[in-house]
């Protein structure tokens, strides 16, 4: 369980540059020991903030506190707070062991808690040591950046970061060079090391899988705004807007109309649901995962189609069944062949009912 514990608080925190505002009045809190993810497509603003938040940029309004002091001017050599970027800027003139042990190696002996540069050396060793075990690359102390691969890199990277005992580590996009397979292994590795360590990680991805797998909190971003904070169970099963409910997994999202508290219409036909709070007859969004809607025979469905394509995708079938002017996304672990009438049903349960959003957002 995640202590109520504020480490960071972004307070109306705002960015533009010349007449581009990238972020929008922004209010979020990161606890300690959390691992926050800031989720969005490109250009949605989570880099940036990524950047305020180390140092490395400027809020034009709002402020950020770390521990309840304002940070604004503090520059990022300063913070307790590390960065590992994408491109992981590597000194390829040092070895492993020395580009782990570079921020050390500028400190003074008292600031590692040393009375003399050898007792600073063999405390930087230690460090460098602990390092090396964490992120399983023991052995390689002496081998070249330039004779790693992409995933011992970011490993190293990873460790510089880490070696000079930050309260916080920021990670942007880090994983995104690699391939497929090494990525998911890495994504366990990073929520291992995390949890290890106990400290904070904020994470910028713009994959969805990723967010979900690693996460404690997940911020969803768009358009410099955040849509949606919460747990990656919450933000899947009740997202706050069509945005997200299509960002986060896929979805089936459709117009309908919410005729009154539990009840809405959508593709001409009127569905039980488990939604309150709209006005009669309002204009809303609704939202249905392809694996919630169950395949039954034509007769008894809410819904009937007909199959139009069909999809093997490992663990189920991808269906893509026609009904009236809509094409539903359908996910089953049966198939029903390509040009087969079905029909469909729902449970109110599964259907999620959402305001429309501005057109502005």
């Amino acid at each position: 369980m995640i202590q109520d514990t504020r480490l960071i608080e972004i307070k109306g925190v705002s960015k533009s540059f010349g007449d581009t505002q990238v972020l929008h009045e922004m209010n979020l809190y990161i606890r300690k020991r959390e691992f926050v993810t800031l989720l969005g497509p490109s250009g949605c603003g989570k880099t940036t903030l990524l950047r305020i938040l180390g140092g490395f940029e400027m809020p034009t309004t709002g402020e950020v506190l770390f521990k309840g002091k304002d940070m604004t001017g503090i520059p990022p050599y300063k913070r307790r707070i590390n960065t590992v970027f994408q491109k992981y800027a590597l000194f390829n003139h040092l070895n492993v062991y020395d580009n782990i042990a570079f921020g050390l190696n500028l400190k003074k002996p008292e600031q590692l808690g040393c009375g003399s540069r050898a007792e600073m050396k063999a405390e930087i060793a230690r460090r460098v040591t602990r390092m090396l075990k964490l992120v399983k690359m023991e052995g390689y102390e002496k081998r070249s950046t330039n004779a790693l691969s992409g995933g011992q890199q970011q490993r190293i990277a990873i460790a510089r970061a880490l070696v000079n005992e930050p309260e916080v580590l920021l990670l942007d996009e880090p994983l995104g060079a690699l391939d497929l397979k090494l990525r998911k292994e890495m994504q366990l590795e990073l929520k291992a090391m995390q949890q290890q360590l106990g400290i904070t990680f904020i994470y910028v991805t713009h994959d969805q899988e990723e967010a979900l797998t690693m996460s404690d909190t997940i911020v969803v971003m768009n358009g410099g705004r955040i849509q949606q904070i919460g747990d990656p169970k919450g933000i899947y099963d009740e997202p706050k807007n069509a945005f997200v409910a299509d960002f986060i997994g896929e979805s089936n999202i459709i117009d309908g109309v919410m005729l009154e508290d539990d009840l809405v219409k959508f593709s001409d036909t009127e569905f039980q649901c488990v939604d309150e709070g709209f006005a009669t007859n309002e204009p809303v969004d609704v939202v249905i995962r392809p694996e919630d809607i169950m395949i039954v025979g034509e007769d008894v469905g809410m819904l009937t189609g007909v199959v139009e394509s069909v999809i093997f995708k490992g663990v189920h079938y991808e269906m893509m069944i026609r009904s009236g002017d809509y094409r539903w996304k359908v996910q089953s672990t049966t198939m029903q062949p390509a040009g087969t009438r079905v029909g469909m049903t729902i449970v109110p349960y599964n259907i999620h009912i959402m305001h429309k959003l501005p057109k502005e957002a």
